[in-house]
């Protein structure tokens, strides 16, 4: 039995706030901007509300009721229709869909933007390999000392920079993965826990079933586990400077599975004194990498 925490009022005042929110919306729509004619006789500032039920194809007297506040019962796909039937932003979409308490079956893609100062500030971690990721494991940005950590990060297309995938497809990053099968086993559990949140968005769902071409991913998928994200030391056997033994830690730029500045830290000196010759090692190998670059573009 699950016992609601909302307060009795709560529902009420959601809908009220839908009302005046999807009024506004419509009144500051032009006809011309939906491809309607303007008429002589419009009074009403933006669309009237038969223009609105008819671009989003709902009845005129239920989205009248919706705007009324009424006590009814709207969809996730109807949203979705009103939200482009008023051409609201990313922004309003979101708040549309969070007063009418449905998820949003086509988010806007929210990345932190890797801006000049934010790679700097990867770059100042050095010699700690560092790396932006976002709630799916995917890479964003990193520094030279992460750039070949685990692979040679600079020659992957963007697409394949995700850790779930590298860890199933890349034979440099599943070779220097200390104990490899209890790794990825951990590492779907987190996945099937983060995605909980997001089964019904578009890029979340291709990551899922682009995965699910791989056995060994499937095999692991099928057992139902899961595991919060965590930190924790990593072992890893890197082929340019040998073992290392770094604490993993995390910096969450959004709630818990969404974006992190992930950081690794030396536990011992040993493993800080590698870590500043892979540094170097990975300044080189960009230095050759972008000259080859510019060669073959004269």
């Amino acid at each position: 039995m699950t016992i609601s925490t909302e307060h009795p009022a709560v529902p009420d005042i959601r809908r009220r706030e839908l009302a005046d929110f999807l009024r506004s919306r419509r009144e500051r729509i032009t006809p011309e901007q939906v491809g309607l004619p303007h008429g002589r006789r419009r009074r009403t500032p933006g669309l009237r509300r038969e223009e609105v039920a008819q671009l989003a194809v709902v009845g005129v007297t239920w989205y009248t009721w919706l705007e009324q506040a009424r006590d009814i019962q709207v969809s996730a796909q109807v949203l979705d229709a009103l939200a482009r039937a008023l051409l609201m932003d990313p922004s309003e979409r979101t708040h549309l869909f969070a007063l009418g308490g449905a998820a949003d079956p086509s988010p806007e893609e929210l990345s932190p933007t890797v801006t000049p100062a934010f790679q700097a500030m990867l770059d100042r971690l050095e010699p700690f390999p560092a790396c932006l990721q976002n709630g799916r494991y995917d890479i964003l940005a990193y520094n030279r000392a992460f750039s070949r950590l685990m692979c040679d990060m600079d020659r992957l297309p963007r697409e394949d920079r995700n850790c779930i995938w590298l860890a199933f497809t890349n034979d440099q990053w599943r070779a220097a993965t200390g104990d490899l099968e209890d790794s990825i086993r951990v590492m779907v559990a987190k996945f099937r826990a983060a995605m909980a949140e997001h089964l019904a968005e578009p890029a979340w769902r291709n990551l899922h079933d682009r995965l699910m071409e791989l056995p060994e991913f499937r095999d692991l998928w099928d057992r139902h586990e899961v595991v919060a994200v965590s930190d924790n030391t990593k072992h890893i056997d890197n082929p340019h400077v040998g073992y290392l033994k770094l604490m993993n830690t995390s910096l969450w730029l959004a709630p818990q599975a969404g974006a992190r500045l992930l950081t690794y830290v030396p536990e011992d000196d040993q493993t800080r004194v590698r870590l500043e010759r892979l540094t170097l090692i990975s300044g080189s190998a960009r230095a050759e990498l972008t000259h080859a670059d510019l060669a073959s573009a004269a």
